[in-house]
């Protein structure tokens, strides 16, 4: 093993609540570079088990240096199509879960003294309006304003907070996504045209973890990744009347309002 192939002494904890399997094998792929990595199941939506979590973490490893909040989940189609369930689901995930992280591990770090870097992961989405992704984009900017608001007050306890906002990249998202509104041939068809959407795109999580790393060496608090990121963050202080006539285009193309789906 080559000096930059050594593991450079950090211990990690792997979370994941659907994907446990995914979690374990990456834990014993750095175990197996001589690194040290845990794997643990924990759904960020309920507030005892993420205690649970946090408390096994600063016990088992110690309270971390590092916490990325990354747990979300997207519903897709018409505001005025969400269930109440639809909403308390994506808020308990999408935003709680992001608080939850920061409260509880937060606290580890400002009680150690030593200080401490939180990340969590928002989107494009939270900084332009949308006719199909209004509750995604409202738990996200939700998430990037938290993000702002506790890096002050966290500031003078030497902990960081950025707000990691990616734009399209190719991961699952699209195909577990929950999409209202359509019937279920028009849902798996959007779901498909999605998914390969994201595909096409190009643009792997790699970079995004690459771009945490860097935000937590520079202490950046928000971070637009990737081209139609930066453009559509540049538009929100610039232009954002532009970004209001875009949606209302995007609310009037929509195969999701117009039921045209499989067309």
């Amino acid at each position: 093993m080559s000096d930059a192939q050594k593991p450079f002494g950090n211990k990690l904890v792997i979370s994941s609540l659907t994907d446990l399997a995914a979690a374990t094998s990456v834990s014993e792929l750095i175990t197996a570079r001589g690194g040290t990595a845990h794997a643990r199941q924990a759904d960020v939506s309920v507030a005892a088990d993420m205690e649970r979590f946090a408390n096994w973490v600063r016990t088992e490893v110690g309270v971390p240096d590092v916490v990325v909040n990354n747990a979300g989940i997207a519903i897709v189609g018409p505001l005025l199509a969400h269930t109440e369930q639809d909403w308390q689901r994506i808020i308990g995930v999408n935003l709680l879960g992001v608080v939850r992280g920061c409260r509880l591990f937060g606290a580890q770090m400002a009680e150690r003294g030593t200080g401490g870097h939180l990340v969590n992961i928002a989107s494009a989405a939270s900084f332009a309006p949308s006719a199909s992704l209004g509750a995604y984009a409202t738990t996200k900017a939700a998430v990037r304003m938290f993000s702002e608001c506790l890096r002050a007050e966290l500031a003078s306890s030497g902990i960081g907070v950025t707000a990691i906002c990616p734009g399209f990249t190719s991961t699952p998202i699209a195909r577990s996504a929950r999409y209202v509104g359509l019937s279920a041939g028009e849902e798996e068809q959007v779901r498909e045209n999605s998914a390969r959407a994201l595909r096409r795109r190009r643009f792997p999580p790699e970079k995004v973890a690459l771009a945490v790393m860097r935000a937590v060496l520079r202490d950046q608090p928000v971070v637009p990744v990737n081209a139609e990121a930066r453009v559509t963050y540049a538009l929100s202080r610039l232009a954002p009347g532009t970004l209001r006539a875009l949606a209302r285009l995007e609310a009037a193309r929509s195969p999701l309002r117009s039921g045209k789906a499989g067309r």
